[in-house]
């Protein structure tokens, strides 16, 4: 790696620092699929590593000022998309446990009508959720769950970057995580998340 290309990093992280649109379109270009790919060899799901790859690119864009501190962007970068994918492994595995634990549980005692009525009101407390998110999120996830826009479709319709897309659907989504965890036990805890 040349120290032309280092620095043409460093000036870049710079001017995402200072909130440049284009400069962060730059290094989302030169680095999104490399996350995707890297995380693609970690979780085996496009799905998965498409959305550490958007957290990822996300979080860039969150440092702020912080990006100045980093030396070595690319080693940053390859670090934090590990991190998140195994946090991602993590949790699917927390996830298979609890729902084996879970199914036998439910297997003993058939409660089918109990399972329906927790998802009812899984589903209720979502739906509040959106409600309560502020306006701009509450159409940017609308638009990407119920409608099925890409953030870049979005960001063409509402006039926007897909940066700023993106910004409103993580903070869309960390918002609903919180306010269904106040809002509801574990049993529809899991059942929400995948939901989300």
């Amino acid at each position: 790696m040349t120290k032309d290309y280092l620095l043409d990093d460093r000036d870049l992280l710079a001017q995402i620092a200072r909130r440049d649109e284009q400069a962060f379109r730059m290094i989302y270009d030169k680095y999104a699929k490399r996350v995707f790919l890297f995380s693609m060899r970690v979780l085996n799901s496009e799905e998965l590593a498409e959305e550490v790859m958007q957290e990822a690119m996300l979080k860039i864009w969150l440092l702020g000022a912080e990006l100045l501190k980093i030396n070595n962007f690319e080693a940053y970068l390859k670090r934090l998309t590990r991190n998140r994918s195994l946090d991602v492994l993590s949790r699917m595995e927390l996830e298979l446990v609890t729902s084996q634990i879970q199914g036998k549980n439910w297997a003993e005692i058939d409660n089918s009508t109990e399972e329906e009525i927790i998802l009812r009101d899984t589903r209720k407390v979502l739906q509040s959720g959106i409600d309560a998110l502020p306006p701009q999120q509450n159409l940017v996830y609308r638009l990407y769950h119920q409608d099925g826009l890409k953030y870049e479709e979005i960001a063409e319709k509402l006039g926007l970057s897909p940066a700023t897309v993106q910004t409103h659907m993580k903070l869309a989504m960390r918002f609903l995580r919180k306010y269904v965890s106040r809002h509801t036990d574990i049993t529809a805890l899991l059942i929400i998340f995948k939901l989300l």
